[in-house]
């Protein structure tokens, strides 16, 4: 990126030698992009993000296909850039189903079958779960959606790098990602659209990204993304088998220790770098809190909307009893932490839910 940060200034719709390089450059990323989606350059759209282009895909789909219907499916456990995006749409005349899911965050297919309208045009499932890293079966759920003659959109914002999102093994018409859960920039993320899928632009101005998203593009982050896509696909089986290793030992260590712990999200279908727990009768803001001043960097839930004083949706829809509600921790692993780490962790998770249970509970209920 550095390039392009400093020396290489040049716009890439000029079509002087700076601008060239720059074209260039993201032509480069476009196909870096691609070759790991295994789809075409052109068929893909850089956004300045995962929420952008999850809006793009919502709306943009969704406004294309008003012709033809005006019903969209998804689920409650959505990322809110695709839930509000859909809900928004209300306004315009659009109905909206959003379809619950189990205790682990899985959608049940015949759920999906039974969704399914004449006037259905849109299916939005999430690959993998931003707040539990439970994974769908989107392979089946994309089968049901297209033999209904309905297109399929895809956050795949929190599963790449971890799986494989090749679209068309995951039978998708949109997907959704973002630099910056690969370890590249925030701030840049790419909308893949399959070549004749309609599509209809959200943004107005130049003719950039073959006249579908107008606005000068994202050089330094455009090359980011490319090759943190690039990097992320080269290792990923090793990385998700020492990210699913550290995992799976703090979910051992906490719940080995606290009693009142419950994993949210699906015990085997889920991310590697997930460990994400429930703990009865505290208030998982103090939680964090107290883990923070050790050093610790956790969320109690996604971590754009960290902070609000209520359970997240996603906790809600998974149904917990409503003692465990507020005490929800989403802890990930990366590829450099270590067992030490993992270790130095969980210690502190344990130590403190006891020590908040203990200010919390009467005395005769301390376990």
């Amino acid at each position: 990126m550095r390039p392009y940060l400093w020396s290489q200034a040049g716009n890439p719709s000029s079509v002087h030698a700076a601008g060239r390089r720059a074209r260039q450059a993201v032509d480069t990323a476009r196909e870096q992009v691609a070759s790991v989606l295994g789809c075409k350059p052109g068929e893909l759209i850089f956004t300045s993000g995962g929420t952008e282009s999850d809006n793009l895909a919502v709306i943009g789909a969704a406004k294309a296909g008003a012709r033809h219907g005006r019903h969209i499916v998804t689920t409650a456990i959505e990322h809110h850039a695709v839930l509000f995006a859909a809900r928004a749409l209300k306004a315009h005349g659009f109905e909206v189903t959003e379809l619950v899911v189990d205790q682990g965050g899985r959608v049940d297919p015949d759920d999906l079958a039974a969704a399914m309208r004449a006037d259905t045009i849109l299916v939005s499932i999430g690959l993998a779960n931003n707040e539990v890293g439970t994974i769908q079966d989107l392979a089946s759920l994309a089968r049901i959606a297209h033999e209904a003659g309905v297109r399929v959109h895809t956050d795949a914002v929190q599963a790449a790098g971890q799986l494989d999102i090749n679209v068309d093994r995951l039978g998708v018409d949109l997907l959704s990602l973002s630099a910056h859960k690969l370890y590249g920039p925030k701030g840049v993320g790419a909308l893949f659209v399959r070549e004749g899928v309609s599509f209809e632009r959200r943004s107005f101005g130049g003719a950039q990204e073959r006249d579908r998203r107008a606005g000068t593009e994202n050089v330094p982050g455009i090359v980011g993304l490319g090759e943190a896509v690039k990097r992320a696909e080269a290792d990923r089986e090793s990385r998700s088998a020492h990210m699913r290793r550290l995992s799976a030992a703090l979910i051992e260590r906490v719940t080995a220790q606290c009693p009142q712990a419950r994993l949210t999200g699906d015990p085997e279908r889920r991310l590697s770098a997930f460990a994400s727990f429930a703990f009865a009768d505290i208030d998982a803001e103090s939680l964090l809190i107290r883990l923070d001043l050790d050093g610790i960097a956790v969320s109690t839930g996604a971590a754009c909307t960290s902070g609000s004083l209520e359970p997240s949706h996603v906790v809600q829809a998974l149904g917990l009893p409503e003692r465990f509600r507020r005490g929800s921790l989403r802890c990930t692993v990366g590829r450099s932490t270590t067992s030490a780490e993992i270790a130095r962790a969980g210690d502190a998770i344990v130590r403190h839910v006891r020590a908040l249970r203990a200010v919390a509970a009467p005395p005769s209920a301390v376990g």
